[in-house]
C-alpha cells in the first residue's frame, strides 16, 4: 500500500462535470434482496452491503469451482434461461457451469437461433421464454438498457449479462472478487486500480469502476483521449460518496504505472467501431518493459477475450503478475452467488 501523497499527481486536478453521454440510459431499481424480483441489472446503484454480501457469498463457492469441494443441489428443479443475443464464451459458459454446480438446469437461446433473428422484439422473445416456466432469465444484448426493459415485462428474476455499453454487473463483481482475494481484504481504500484501453465502449469498465470505488478504491481510467474523455470522471457524481473512491482520467499510461495496485487491460472493441493508431500498443499496451515498472506487488487483469500483442503481451498475460485465469474461476463463483441470491430463498 502506497501513501496517499504519492497518488496526488494523477488523482488531483480536473473538475468534474455531469454529462448524460456517460451515464446509464436506464437507471436500475433498488429492491430488497429478499424479493424474488430483485434482479441484477447493474452495480451503479447497488448498496455497499449488498455488494459485500455477494462477494462474501461468492468467496464461499470458490472451493467448489476449484474442485476442492462438492457442489450441491439447492437449486434443483430450477431452469435458468440463457438469452444471449451477442456472442460470448466465458460469460455464457460460466453461467451454465454455475447453475449446474447448484443443481439447476439451463437452456441456451442464442442470437442466431432465436426468433429475434426473424424480427421478433426483445420483449416478445423474453415474454415467450418466461411463459415456458423458467425460473430466471440471464440476458446479454446489444441494446443499452435491454435487461432493464425485460425486467419490466416478466415476473421472474432477470440477470444482466451485458447490455450494450451500459453495464456488465457480474463481470464487475468477478473482477472485484479477484482483486479482493488477491489483496486478502474487502477494503480497497488507498488502492489505485488502472483500467486501461477502450473505456468509452466498455460496459466492463463501468461496472468495475462502480464496484471498486464503492469499496474505497480510486480508479484511473487510462487511454487515448478519443477512448477516454475526461467527462468519464463524472460516472459516480450522483452516487453516495461516503467511503467511495474517486474516478480520474489519465491519458499517459507511463505516468500512472508507478502508483497502480492493479492494471486491468481492456480489449479494443473493433466491432463497436473502435479504431486504434499504429502506435496504440506502444502507448497503451502492457508490454514486459512496462509491466516491469509496476510496483512489485501489483497485479495484472483482463476480462477477455485477449488481443495478445495489442493491449497486452503474451509474456505478461501468462506471467506471474497475471490474475486472468483467476478471474475466470471467480466468474463461476460470482454467478453461483448471484443465482443463489435471486433464487435460493424461493425454491
Amino acid at each position: 500500500m502506497r501513501p496517499q501523497a504519492e497518488r496526488q499527481p494523477l488523482l488531483a486536478g480536473t473538475s468534474r462535470k455531469r454529462t448524460d453521454l456517460i451515464l446509464d440510459p436506464v437507471q436500475s431499481r433498488t429492491m430488497p434482496i429478499t424479493t424474488s424480483t430483485t434482479h441484477l441489472l447493474g452495480l451503479r446503484h447497488m448498496s455497499r452491503d449488498r455488494l459485500i454480501g455477494l462477494l462474501e457469498s461468492a468467496a464461499t463457492f470458490l472451493p467448489i469451482v476449484r474442485g476442492e469441494a462438492s457442489g450441491h443441489d439447492q437449486l434443483a428443479g430450477c431452469i435458468i434461461a440463457n438469452l444471449f443475443l451477442e456472442n460470448s464464451t466465458r460469460t455464457r459458459v460460466s453461467f451454465t457451469v454455475a447453475a449446474h454446480r447448484l443443481g439447476a438446469n439451463t437452456v441456451d437461446l442464442l442470437g442466431s437461433t432465436s426468433s429475434t433473428s426473424k424480427g421478433e422484439t426483445l420483449i416478445d422473445t423474453a415474454r415467450n421464454v418466461a411463459a415456458m416456466g423458467v425460473d430466471a432469465i440471464v440476458v446479454r444484448c446489444s441494446a443499452s438498457g435491454g435487461a432493464h426493459l425485460i425486467a419490466e415485462h416478466v415476473s421472474m428474476p432477470v440477470i444482466n449479462a451485458g447490455d450494450g455499453t451500459c453495464e456488465h454487473p457480474t463481470q464487475g463483481l468477478l473482477d472485484t472478487l479477484t482483486l479482493t482475494q488477491s489483496l486478502d481484504t474487502i477494503d480497497l481504500t488507498d488502492r489505485t486500480i488502472g483500467i486501461v484501453g477502450d473505456i468509452g465502449n466498455s460496459r466492463v469498465a463501468r461496472s468495475a469502476a462502480y464496484a471498486m470505488t464503492c469499496l474505497g478504491a480510486d480508479v484511473a481510467l487510462i487511454g487515448p483521449p478519443g477512448m477516454v474523455p475526461t467527462t468519464f470522471e463524472a460516472l459516480t457524481d450522483d452516487l453516495d460518496s461516503e467511503g467511495r473512491g474517486q474516478i480520474r482520467v489519465c491519458h499517459d499510461f507511463d505516468e500512472a504505472i508507478p502508483i497502480l495496485d492493479a492494471a486491468m487491460m481492456l480489449r479494443v472493441q473493433f466491432e463497436r467501431g473502435s479504431a486504434v493508431t499504429s502506435d496504440y500498443a506502444a502507448q497503451f499496451g502492457l508490454s514486459e518493459a512496462r509491466a516491469s515498472r509496476l510496483p512489485a506487488d501489483a497485479v495484472v487483469m483482463h476480462p477477455g477475450p485477449v488481443n495478445r500483442g495489442l493491449e497486452i503481451d503474451t509474456e505478461v498475460a501468462d506471467g506471474h503478475q497475471s490474475l486472468i485465469m483467476q478471474q475466470v474461476t471467480c466468474g463461476v463463483a460470482v454467478r453461483m452467488a448471484v443465482l443463489m441470491e435471486q433464487l435460493g430463498p424461493h425454491v
